[in-house]
């Protein structure tokens, strides 16, 4: 049907416009595709057609066996004894002779035979079966249907007739000097004769005569083309009237006779009559009254018969040549003249579809004229608009009138018997909606925005659904994408005076919107769609996304202060996380559970871009953003609760340590407030978050049922080892960045506040480490004990070296520089003391408790404060401190060697 339609509607175009002849070729193949789809069976339909002809089939078959049964029993029982005996053959089965059935029950029908086949059968079968596929194939394509449907030497026969008039009209005229009007007047009388002449055989002889009628209309068509345009016989008036005249004949002896393709043929005739006879210079007014004429009469027709390809033709050429004529011609001072004609089109196409439900055929109460429900309010609001674009808030006005009149259908609708109605009910409702939040950006801005489309599209994605239709929910899809195209092609869609009303961030959301809905609703009815539908629906749920993220980021961007943008951004996605989660919850939806759990990324996203602003967390409505975050992090957290999952397990552990980091970052800004000037107080506070954070967990978290104990592993292992980590290398790198001075308080050796901070942070880090341990928690319980503890003492002891050097610098003016430090005598002596102090109170214990390997420890210790006396403070002995150095170190290695011998090796260690 698309090559008669691209035909049909190239010659119009032409006809109107030679230049559109392309566009009209186009259009006229789509009207022609939808119309062959239209003519083309109903799903419905024709399951029941193949169930009727498979239970025909069967019941045959049936049969065939009964009778070969019955002669096989026949064969098998013996000669009566008086009988002559003879030799006869075994009685054949009667002939079989199923009923007419398609190629395939044939086909299967033929492979029942009897057992004893030749050697050649399987053969045989499979050059039938190949037979039977084109013999398929062939026998359902609409040429051959036409062709054996009826009469089909009749129907061959009217358009070689057709052909002959037409050749004949071409050979009189060249060969013969008759009068034109002679000649004419003889085709017409026999296009008159073949139409009287089907016209009474139509009770005897029914597919014939409306192959005669068909035939007659034809010609007279063709004759008063021929004669007004060909010879200029006829004036544009009387050929009008006569086109006029013939489709309504047709028009009429198609109802009488229930004949839909005299009807689809009269009314394409009346539609091309203005056209055909149109000389430029005719009146929209006229031609559009005739126009409405024509589609009262396939209303009425609506009325009595559920011809739905009627209806389409009927749309098709109305719309297809208003929207032609209104390129070329229309002006804004026919707005007047032109405005009720559009009305009216549009309430007849509105009608019809509803008549089409109450009058379907039986066997289809679910079906709905998708084309004309959908395509009609698409079609008619484009139009709509182009006729008001110079009227101020036209187009929203349109845009509440149509929802107001779709609403009211719904509620007429909703109420009558019947699923088809009800379904129409229901798609009406959806246009309602559609149209009434279309009114919103249109008032705004009063463009038709493509956000329309996705709107449209996801109607029809949800009625195709509905009805099981295929290339609807495919055409749906499509339009999401194509709408976002054609938004993204429009730059005047980008930008926005108002904040929010603007068509720039209510398009995103219409976009967006008609993306999710497209995804939820295939995968809530995944069961009733194709694979690479259900693909779709994934890809459609990351383009509604998308948008719904796009869309808020740039009306941010575009309206809110930049100091206010990361933590307005922040409260806005986190409330759409929030919305995705209620969605999951309430309609089941199982993708909206992925960005319900995008809290704690988005998280991460907005510290970063806090980092990048370099303004500290709480600040401009951070102390509203951040707490929210964390609030909504936890609850949807514990909502969306999911055993062994690994995400899950991460997002914990990195809520921990944003809570550390954020913590961090705005106690050390309070604190320089107050302090500003001295650099020790903020360092301070990048260690008390993350030591605090580490102590409740090891004090009080299993104590916590949810989340902590719930969730041991990624708190006390994958939260808290990282800030275990972060705190010892906080402490070392202190100790040669900071003297610690904790102006305007004097320092105090251990109780200054960084001395009091390390020694806290190796406390919190001991804390962990040890209930880490008493919960058996892996990789820290496989941590040997004695290398735990070696480590923590090692940590201790730079502490306390490093308390030694700060006292040094406040109490004995060292400048706290490694240089100055390594020349200064009193650093030396003071090393060499601490650490042999260091060295006996270790041995000493270890004495005591018979730790040798602690002995041995201080052992080495004591080691290098020898090796250091000769080699360093041996340089210059003639210096005070050089003297202490070795006294002093001489009379402790006396006291250790007397209290602290080496302990004896355990049995282990023996062995």
């Amino acid at each position: 049907m698309w090559m008669p339609g691209a035909l049909i509607g190239g010659l119009l175009a032409y006809q109107i416009y030679s230049e559109a002849w392309a566009l009209g070729a186009a259009v006229g193949a789509l009207a022609g595709l939808l119309i062959g789809r239209a003519l083309a069976k109903p799903p419905g339909e024709r399951r029941l057609g193949e169930l009727e002809s498979r239970f025909t089939e069967l019941t045959a078959r049936l049969d065939w066996i009964d009778r070969r049964l019955a002669t096989l029993e026949r064969a098998d029982q013996p000669a009566p004894a008086t009988a002559t005996p003879t030799v006869s053959a075994r009685p054949e089965p009667a002939p079989f002779e199923p009923p007419i059935a398609p190629a395939e029950t044939i086909a299967s029908a033929e492979t029942v035979a009897p057992a004893a086949e030749p050697a050649g059968a399987p053969a045989a079968e499979a050059a039938r079966s190949q037979e039977a596929v084109f013999t398929k194939a062939l026998r359902d394509s609409p040429l051959w249907r036409w062709l054996t449907g009826g009469n089909t030497v009749v129907r061959v026969g009217i358009v070689i007739l057709f052909f002959g008039v037409a050749f004949l009209l071409k050979y009189a005229h060249e060969r013969f000097d008759l009068p034109i009007e002679l000649r004419l007047t003889a085709v017409a009388a026999g296009a008159l004769v073949l139409l009287v002449l089907g016209w009474r055989l139509r009770e005897q002889r029914a597919g014939y005569a409306l192959t005669l009628q068909g035939g007659g209309i034809g010609i007279l068509y063709l004759v008063i083309f021929t004669a007004f345009r060909l010879y200029n016989l006829l004036p544009p008036a009387q050929a009008f009237a006569l086109l006029v005249a013939v489709a309504g004949l047709s028009a009429v002896i198609a109802v009488v006779q229930d004949a839909l393709a005299l009807a689809v043929l009269g009314s394409s005739g009346g539609f091309l009559a203005p056209i055909l006879a149109s000389t430029g210079g005719g009146s929209h007014v006229m031609l559009f009254s005739y126009y409405a004429v024509l589609n009262a009469g396939i209303l009425a027709i609506a009325w009595f018969k559920a011809w739905r390809v009627l209806n389409l033709v009927g749309f098709a050429f109305t719309f297809a040549i208003g929207t032609i004529w209104g390129v070329k011609f229309y002006r804004p001072e026919h707005f007047a003249s032109t405005e009720p004609f559009l009305a009216l089109f549009f309430a007849f196409y509105l009608a019809i579809p509803i008549l089409f439900a109450r009058r379907r055929a039986p066997g289809l109460e679910r079906y709905v004229d998708t084309t004309l429900v959908f395509g009609v309010p698409l079609v008619a609001f484009g139009l709509q608009v182009a006729l008001v674009r110079e009227i101020e808030y036209a187009a929203a006005w349109s845009a509440l009138t149509l929802s107001a009149v779709y609403l009211a259908l719904t509620k007429a609708v909703f109420g009558r018997r019947g699923e088809g109605l009800r379904l129409l009910a229901e798609a009406f409702l959806a246009l309602g909606v559609v149209f009434g939040s279309l009114a919103i950006p249109l008032a705004l801005d009063g463009r038709w925005t493509s956000a329309a489309w996705a709107l449209e599209g996801a109607a029809i994605v949800w009625v195709g659904i509905r009805q099981q239709r295929l290339p609807a929910r495919i055409f749906g899809l499509a339009l999401q994408f194509l709408a976002g195209a054609a938004f993204l092609a429009d730059p005047s869609h980008l930008t926005g005076s108002r904040l929010i009303a603007n068509s720039a961030y209510l398009g995103c959301v219409f976009l967006a919107l008609g993306g999710l809905f497209c995804a939820w609703y295939l995968d809530r009815h995944r069961a009733a769609v194709t694979e690479p539908e259900r693909t779709i629906a994934r890809v459609l749920f990351a383009w509604g996304i998308a948008w719904w993220v796009g869309g808020a980021l740039a009306e941010i961007d575009r309206h809110v202060p930049r100091p206010y943008r990361v933590q307005v951004a922040l409260v806005v996605l986190t409330a759409s996380c929030a919305a995705f989660s209620w969605l999951h919850t309430r309609i089941d939806w199982r993708l909206a559970r992925y960005p319900a759990q995008a809290v704690t990324p988005l998280m991460v996203v907005a510290l970063g871009a806090s980092v990048m602003q370099e303004r500290h967390p709480l600040a401009h409505l951070g102390y509203v953003g951040w707490p929210l975050a964390f609030a909504a992090h936890v609850f949807l957290l514990r909502r969306h609760e999911a055993p062994g999952s690994h995400y899950q397990y991460w997002a914990h552990a990195v809520g921990v340590w944003l809570l550390a980091a954020l913590g961090s970052w705005e106690i050390g800004w309070g604190i320089d407030q107050f302090a500003a000037g001295h650099a020790v107080w903020p360092i301070i506070a990048w260690a008390l978050a993350p030591g605090a954070l580490l102590t409740v967990l090891a004090l009080s978290g299993t104590r916590i049922a949810w989340p902590v104990a719930s969730h041991r592993d990624a708190y006390f292992t994958a939260g808290a080892a990282p800030l275990a980590v972060y705190l010892v290398l906080w402490g070392l790198l202190v100790n040669f960045v900071s003297s610690g001075d904790p102006a305007p308080l004097p320092y105090v050796p251990i109780l200054s506040p960084l001395d009091l901070a390390e020694l806290g942070a190796l406390l919190a880090v001991a804390l962990w480490f040890v209930e880490s341990r008493r919960l058996a928690l892996h990789p820290i319980a496989t941590v040997p004990p004695a290398q735990a503890y070696g480590v923590l003492a090692a940590l201790v002891f730079v502490w306390v070296n490093a308390v030694l050097l700060r006292t040094l610098h406040h109490w004995g003016g060292v400048p706290f520089s490694l240089e100055a430090m390594l020349r200064s005598d009193v650093v030396q002596t003071a090393f060499s003391i601490l650490w042999t102090l260091v060295a006996l109170a270790s041995m000493g214990l270890a004495t005591r408790r018979r730790l040798r390997a602690a002995w041995i420890a201080g052992a080495v210790l004591m080691a290098v404060v020898v090796v250091k006396l000769f080699m360093i403070d041996l340089s210059n002995v003639g210096t005070i401190q050089r003297i202490v150095s070795f006294v002093g170190v001489g009379v402790l290695m006396l006291v250790l060697g007397y209290f602290s011998p080496v302990p004896p090796r355990s049995p282990r260690e023996a062995r």
